[in-house]
């Protein structure tokens, strides 16, 4: 028989061959080995810089419909003759005492009791600086004298003539659109926006930041407010800050000593604002933005953009951002018939305050330290008017003077001059005897000058540097009755 044919015998299956690995380079000894990035943190670093890229500023959708919680009013209507615009932005900010949406626990707790007069509790200008860098807050006295202009009652219909009213009769008698007009006579600043906050809204802000921190170096205790703090640090809610800032009975300076403590309190909440990440969270921001905005009034003109642009300027701001003060007063208490104890302002001083927010200029002048210490004076250097001139051959000396004035706070013209025979070796300041205690001031910033008397000279000093000029002295007005009106800075107020 044939043999059989051998079958074939079943191939093993192939196995790819697997390429060498590229030998991996040597590792220092002790180093750890890479790991790869998780992916829930690839996620998160791509989440987070969309949303920092989203919200460099906070964006529109996220205070998108916070214009309709604002109620509306028209302050600016119809008004003719209004002062010149400066720079920067003047806000009106006026506090009420509302207390419609208060409960019935809460007003005997923080004694709220009574009817609402409908008026005005707290005054502020709040100048918002060009390059959104800076706050300057100058607070108005309630009972501030002023001339109520005639004007036709808006429930009535009926006219009224002008005669004398204090500040906060403004609102009683003609709402928003009155006070924006009195507050613009008197300052002559064109007011850009106008912002009314009650009670309710005052509470409930402090409270969705978590409370507020202030300190007090003695006890301070109030049985009309119901305020009642010891001696030291204290984080106060939304009532007791309510009673801080409303409190007249702490000490004898009565409304003035309670605007000190509203400016004193204003300063902290912006510091809490932009140190608690609240202007960099967006949904924080929008969360306090609803609380404000719920029972504000603002005018037709504060809308969405208005709104990121304060929350933006705030995020760059420090406590030493913000600046506060109050109108220079020249008598505290000045009786007239008809209206009572009013408070009359320093009209000159007043008017160089507010040109300097005119002028979007600090109202206080940070200098470096030096080992000297500052010259005590009677009159503040910001009301004082200098002339430079260069009295010698050196070539720059009265520019260099000139700015050194300027920065101490002085008011230069910024133009200095050269005299006629540039041989003068000691500095002379030249003054009108009418301005003596002007020229003893600035005569102190230039320790050795010598005082010059020249009749008709006018208000404006003349300074002539000699060769022996130095450099110019700082100087502090020690009698605040004679100087200009005390400004401090958010970190001079703050505690610690």
């Amino acid at each position: 028989m044939p043999p059989t044919p051998s079958r074939p015998r079943p191939r093993p299956p192939r196995v790819p061959q697997r390429r060498a690995a590229p030998p991996r380079p040597a590792r220092a000894p002790y180093a750890s080995a890479p790991r790869r990035r998780p992916r829930w943190a690839m996620r998160a670093a791509t989440t987070l810089s969309v949303v920092v890229l989203a919200s460099a500023g906070i964006g529109h959708a996220v205070v998108s419909g916070l214009d309709a919680d604002i109620a509306r009013v028209d302050p600016f209507k119809d008004m003719k003759n209004r002062p010149r615009a400066g720079h920067g932005m003047n806000v009106l900010l006026v506090g009420t005492d509302g207390r419609d949406r208060i409960s019935a626990q809460e007003r005997r707790q923080y004694r709220l009791g009574g009817q609402a007069c409908h008026c005005t509790d707290t005054m502020m200008i709040v100048h918002v600086s060009q390059d959104r860098q800076r706050a300057s807050v100058v607070s108005l006295p309630r009972d501030s004298y002023a001339e109520l202009p005639g004007h036709v009652d808006q429930n009535t219909g009926r006219w009224h003539g002008p005669h004398p009213v204090k500040l906060n009769a403004a609102y009683a008698e003609g709402g928003p659109h009155l006070t924006v007009r009195m507050v613009e006579d008197l300052t002559q600043l064109k007011i850009d926006h106008y912002l009314e906050v009650d009670f309710t809204t005052f509470m409930r802000t402090v409270d969705v930041l978590g409370g507020v921190q202030i300190c007090t170096a003695e006890p301070m205790k109030d049985s009309y407010s119901g305020l009642d703090l010891a001696a030291g640090t204290h984080t106060l809610s939304g009532g007791q800050a309510l009673q801080y800032v409303r409190s007249r009975h702490v000490d004898g300076a009565s409304d003035l000593g309670r605007m000190k403590r509203q400016q004193r309190f204003l300063a902290a909440l912006i510091e809490r604002a932009t140190s608690s990440q609240v202007l960099l969270n967006p949904m924080k921001f929008r969360n306090v933005a609803l609380t404000v905005l719920s029972s504000v009034r603002a005018d037709q003109g504060f809308h969405t953009d208005e709104l990121l642009d304060l929350g933006r300027a705030m995020r760059n701001f420090s406590p030493s951002s913000s600046e506060f003060t109050t109108v220079p007063i020249a008598q505290p208490s000045y009786p007239v018939n008809g209206v009572g104890s009013t408070v009359k302002w320093d009209r000159a001083k007043a008017d160089l305050l507010f040109q300097s927010l005119r002028e979007d200029r600090p109202l206080t002048v940070r200098r470096p330290r030096q080992a000297n210490p500052p010259a005590t004076v009677r009159v503040a250097p910001q009301q004082i008017r200098v002339q430079v001139e260069n009295g010698t051959g050196a070539a720059g000396l009265g520019k260099r003077v000139d700015r050194a004035l300027a920065a101490a706070g002085f008011r230069t013209t910024g133009a200095p001059a050269d005299v006629k025979e540039p041989t003068v070796r000691r500095t002379v300041v030249l003054y009108d005897p009418r301005w003596d205690r002007s020229a003893k001031s600035l005569a102190a910033a230039l320790p050795g000058s010598e005082l010059r008397a020249a009749p008709g000279q006018g208000a404006t000093l003349k300074v002539i540097a000699g060769s022996d000029y130095r450099q110019v002295r700082r100087v502090r007005v020690g009698d605040q009755a004679q100087g200009a009106a005390a400004v401090v800075t958010g970190d001079e107020v703050l505690c610690g």
